[in-house]
């Protein structure tokens, strides 16, 4: 039977891989916290809501055809 190998959660592979942690604050250094795992998009745009940010993304650009030669 093989052993379980430890399962590493996504900040601690970043970590690893990037040698970059996400719960350090770029701007004074000090460690950051999880305060709530928020899933769905009801509680995501509540909270964006009663932050006063956006609840919808940027528009999406019309496709452009594609490039025509400088002789046409």
């Amino acid at each position: 039977m093989k052993e379980k190998t430890p399962r590493v959660d996504q900040a601690e592979m970043l970590k690893r891989t990037f040698d970059f942690d996400v719960f350090v604050c770029v701007r004074c250094g000090g460690r950051r916290r999880v305060l709530a795992d928020v899933k769905g998009g009801g509680g995501v745009r509540a909270i964006l809501e009663h932050l006063g940010l956006a609840t919808a993304g940027a528009g999406l650009a019309p496709a452009r055809g594609p490039p025509q030669p400088p002789w046409c």
